[in-house]
Order: C-alpha cells, then structure tokens, then sequence
C-alpha cells in the first residue's frame, strides 16, 4: 500500500520567514535579554545597579540599593529613583538624598534624577571583593616599554599580563 499524500498546500519560498540558521554566542544575546529586564523593573543602565557603592560610598551603599528610576512619560531625563533602605538607614539616607541625586546624575552625565523616594526593606549584603594578588615580577623585556605609560590603572593591568606571560611556559593548558 501507498502512502496518501498529504492535502496541505506546500509554502512557497516567498511565505517562509528569512532564518537565521547560524549558531550565536551567549554574549551576542545576553545584552538584550538583561536590558529588557532592567528596563522593565525601571533602569535605563544595569550599571547603577553593579556600580552603586561607587556612586555613593561603601557605607550607604551597605545599608542602601537601588530600586528603580521611574521617568515620566516618553522622557528619559527627571525621573523617581526609588531605593530600599535597611530599617533605621532611611532617616539617615533621607538626610543626604541631595549629594545622592547629585552622585547619580553625575554618574549618568545628565539629569537622570530629580527625586529620591525610600521603602524600608531587607538589603541583600555585598559580595566581598576578592583580594588582589601577589603581583609578580615582570620580565626585563616586556618591562621596559611599561614605563612610558602615564595611565596607573592601564599600566597594573598590562603588568599583571606582562606577569602571566613571563610566568608561563610552553602552550597554555586547557583543563
């Protein structure tokens, strides 16, 4: 016996969506699936959420975190940052919510904020920062074309290479 054929009419090539059929890095997709929802929960940046104790201080930061920015709306600049503050911390943090909206509208570069609003709630602690390592002695060779470099910052970061690559030996091992 034959099999029946089916009675569905085949789609054209023109009524198929276009496909993408390459495989994506996790990186390439990441980026817009955090920033939906960080915009979604109302931050226009996820960094004021990773970089709060550098904005405020290590001291609120403790007792504080950010919430949400609430603009109005169609309007990206004014907005309500609202911030959770462990217990008695709020009548602290009420007192400096002028520097604190100074503090965020010079990390944005504009006038992101015009108000602060507080709800008490529980502050989950911080993860404690890993401790820097030993710095290694850099190789002569690769050492002397460091000393040019005005930049502290950028200069311990290629020492720190310039470390890893005299140490090691041979073709990387990847386990």
């Amino acid at each position: 016996m034959g099999r029946q054929m089916s009675k569905r009419p085949r789609a054209t090539p023109q009524q198929e969506p276009q496909r993408s059929n390459r495989s994506r890095q996790v990186s390439e997709l990441l980026p817009s699936v955090g920033g939906a929802a960080f915009r979604r929960f109302g931050f226009v940046q996820s960094s004021i959420v990773t970089r709060w104790p550098e904005i405020v201080g290590e001291r609120l930061a403790s007792a504080s975190a950010p919430e949400s920015i609430k603009f109005p709306v169609g309007k990206k600049q004014d907005g309500t940052l609202t911030l959770v503050a462990r217990g008695a911390h709020a009548v602290m943090i009420q007192h400096v919510i002028p520097e604190i909206t100074e503090r965020v509208n010079l990390f944005f570069g504009y006038p992101a904020v015009a108000k602060v609003t507080i709800r008490q709630g529980d502050v989950a602690p911080r993860p404690k920062p890993r401790p820097a390592p030993e710095p290694r002695a850099v190789p002569t060779e690769l050492g002397h074309s460091l000393k040019t470099i005005e930049d502290p910052e950028l200069k311990a970061v290629l020492e720190a290479l310039a470390a890893g690559i005299g140490a090691s030996s041979g073709l990387p091992v990847v386990r």
